[in-house]
């Protein structure tokens, strides 16, 4: 049997979160749909934020109803806060991603809390956590975002991003994700954050969210990956990217990502070619978006034989 490796899309979330332009909800699952199909069981579908901060995802409760209908996909939400939480509570999603910033100043710029206030609070999201059913209790997990750099405060200690991870396992944290938020960070730094985070939390999960925005994204995945790091986040065609971080592109994009663990032997679960088809829908639904990736233009290798092909 070959070794798992997941990739869960964030493309829904991120990629969408700075669109002017509403994306109707019969798009958005057309586009979970299709992503389904092509063997992604782990989606992070919306943001609850209030819907007059973001109007994007006014529909989030919507989305999510249609997400949890599809057997065997893991439905995740972003949450900003408590209240956020509260909603994925009563909507019944599977995890709830909570994110703070390692950086203070993304994190004031961001949602207007010091880091340690962001750490507090994601506490009182893990007791919510703790009240709830356990036949119906959501997972949480936090991302440390601006793990490697950050546009408005530069550089971030690399001994910060061990400490608060410490922090946020010791409080409940189901999972921990290591997030390259602006594209500052290499191989190099990647694999000793990854690795020391890793040593530090013990058993707990810890996922990894890369941007490609200076080109670095799958070497980073790489090097995330041989430091032992089996699950990442990525974006249909790459989309998304940080606000704070001007002219950047998108996440990595799902299509190489795939196609790279596919080629290295690891089993993601995913068929290629219809997770190339889903672009379709994306083209069809979202024409103001630049699609990015290299597999879908120059096709799979002749020779090339996938690890796995979706259930």
């Amino acid at each position: 049997m070959s070794e798992r490796a997941d990739l869960r899309e964030v493309g829904l979330r991120d990629g969408l979160q700075g669109l002017v332009r509403f994306i109707p909800s019969d798009v958005k699952k057309a586009w979970i749909d299709a992503e389904y199909a092509a063997g992604i069981r782990e989606m992070e579908v919306t943001s609850l934020v209030p819907p007059k901060l973001l109007p994007q995802f006014a529909d989030s409760e919507e989305i999510v109803r249609h997400a949890l209908s599809l057997p065997g996909l893991v439905v995740a939400v972003l949450i900003p806060n408590l209240k956020g939480a509260e909603r994925g509570v009563a909507l019944r999603a599977h995890k709830m991603n909570y994110v703070l910033s390692v950086s203070e100043a993304h994190n004031l710029a961001n949602v207007r809390r010091t880091t340690a206030e962001s750490v507090a609070d994601f506490k009182r999201v893990v007791a919510l956590r703790d009240a709830v059913a356990a036949d119906r209790r959501p997972k949480v997990g936090c991302g440390l975002a601006t793990a490697f750099g950050c546009t408005i405060q530069g550089r971030v200690d690399e001994d910060a991003v061990r400490r608060i991870a410490a922090e946020v396992a010791e409080a409940g944290a189901d999972e921990i994700a290591i997030a390259d938020t602006v594209g500052y960070g290499n191989p190099k730094a990647v694999a000793r954050v990854f690795r020391a985070v890793m040593a530090e939390v013990g058993e707990i999960p810890v996922s990894a969210h890369f941007h490609d925005t200076r080109g670095l994204g799958l070497a980073n995945l790489h090097a995330a990956l041989e430091a032992g790091v089996r699950a990442f986040d990525a974006s249909l065609a790459g989309m998304g990217g940080c606000p704070y971080a001007p002219g950047a592109t998108g996440n990595i994009v799902m299509e190489d990502a795939a196609f790279m663990l596919e080629a290295m032997g690891f089993s993601t679960g995913v068929d290629l070619v219809k997770l190339i088809e889903v672009r379709a829908v994306i083209g069809r639904g979202i024409p103001e978006i630049k699609l990015l990736g290299n597999l879908p233009i120059a096709g799979l290798p002749k020779t090339f034989a996938p690890t796995s092909v979706a259930a």
